[in-house]
C-alpha cells in the first residue's frame, strides 16, 4: 500500500495538475446527438501531497475524499470553449437550450414490447399484409383505406372545434359530405381530388397538447406501438367518438373490421418501416424519437 502512495505523490508532484473532473466537452447520446457537459480542472494544494505522504489516509475512499475536499476548481479557457463552438455550433446555439428530451424511465419494459411488436410484425402482419397486397389491386386498397378514414371524421370535426379551428371544423365536415355522397360512401375522394379541401388529421391527444398538456412519459404499448401518456389518454378520448363503437354492436366484428383496416393500411406502406431499421443504429431509439417529433409538429401546426 506504502509503494501506492509513494507513486500517487510522485506522479502529483511531477505534474502538478490533477484532472479531477475532466470530461469530454461534447459526447453522443444513445440518439446520437451531442450532449455538452461542464470541463473543469483541478489544481491540488500541498495539504493534500502533505497528507498523502504522511500517511494519513489508510485506504483509497480515504484518498479519494481528500482530493474532492481539497481540490480548487478551475475555469476552462475560453480558447477551449471558442474551438468547440466552431467544432459544434447546434450544440452551442442559443436555441439548443429549447430542445426537448424523451421522457422514457419505462425503457427496459418499453423495449421488450418494441421486440414483441417487431416480431408481430415480421412474422405476422407484414406477411398478411404481403400476401394481401398481391390478391387486391392498389387501387381498390386505397378505396378501403378512404372509406375508413372518412368515417372516422367525428374525431377529426370535434378536436378541431376543440382547438377552435373553426375553418378545420367546417372542411371535415364539407370533407364527409362530398365524398360520402360523390365519393361512393367515402370509398372514393373528391372533396381533395376535386374540391382541394385539406385534410384535419386531429385526434384528442393534440387537443390536450394545445391546452397545454405535456407528452408525459414515453410508453410502447404492444400492439399498439409507440405513444406517451398524454396520447394514451387521448386515444381514451377518441373511442367516446369513433362511430365503429356505435354502429357495431358485437365486439368480435368491431376488432375484426379495424384488424381488416390495419393490414390494408399496412399493405400501402410495407417498407417504410424497413427502412427506419435499416438506418438507424438504435430502432427503438429512432422510431421513438420519430414519434415525439411527429406528435410535437403536429400539435405545433
Amino acid at each position: 500500500m506504502n509503494t501506492f502512495y509513494w507513486s500517487l505523490v510522485l506522479f502529483i508532484s511531477c505534474m502538478g495538475i490533477c484532472p479531477y473532473s475532466l470530461s469530454a466537452a461534447e459526447t453522443p447520446d444513445s440518439s446520437g446527438a451531442y450532449q455538452v457537459y461542464e470541463a473543469k480542472f483541478f489544481l491540488v494544494p500541498d495539504e493534500a501531497i502533505e497528507a498523502l505522504v504522511a500517511g494519513t489516509y489508510s485506504n483509497n475512499a480515504k484518498m479519494i475524499e481528500a482530493l474532492e475536499i481539497s481540490a480548487v476548481p478551475l475555469e476552462p479557457s475560453q480558447t477551449l470553449l471558442s474551438q468547440q463552438e466552431q467544432q459544434f455550433p447546434e450544440v452551442w446555439s442559443e436555441d439548443s437550450a429549447d430542445i426537448d428530451l424523451v421522457a422514457d424511465p419505462l425503457e427496459p419494459i418499453n423495449r421488450v414490447f418494441f421486440y414483441f411488436n417487431d416480431k408481430l410484425y415480421f412474422w405476422l402482419l407484414k406477411p398478411v399484409a404481403t400476401g394481401y397486397r398481391k390478391v387486391i389491386p392498389q387501387d381498390i386498397r386505397i378505396c378501403v383505406s378512404n372509406f375508413f378514414y372518412n368515417l372516422g371524421m367525428p374525431i377529426r370535426a370535434v378536436n378541431c372545434l376543440l382547438q377552435g379551428k373553426i375553418e378545420g371544423f367546417g372542411n371535415e365536415l364539407l370533407r364527409f359530405f362530398v365524398n360520402s355522397t360523390a365519393g361512393g360512401l367515402g370509398l372514393g375522394d373528391p372533396a381533395t381530388q376535386g374540391l382541394h379541401l385539406d385534410k384535419q388529421d386531429e385526434d384528442f391527444g393534440q387537443t390536450l397538447g394545445i391546452f397545454g398538456l405535456g407528452p408525459g412519459i414515453y410508453i410502447n404499448w404492444p400492439i399498439l406501438g409507440p405513444s406517451s401518456l398524454r396520447d394514451t389518454i387521448g386515444l381514451a378520448g377518441d373511442m367516446y367518438t369513433q362511430p365503429l363503437n356505435y354502429l357495431i354492436d358485437s365486439t368480435e366484428l368491431n376488432l375484426a373490421l379495424r384488424g381488416y383496416g390495419r393490414v390494408n393500411e399496412t399493405s400501402l406502406t410495407i417498407g417504410d418501416y424497413e427502412s427506419l431499421k435499416k438506418a438507424a443504429l438504435d430502432p427503438y431509439v429512432a422510431l421513438r424519437d420519430a414519434y415525439y417529433q411527429y406528435r410535437q409538429n403536429k400539435i405545433k401546426h
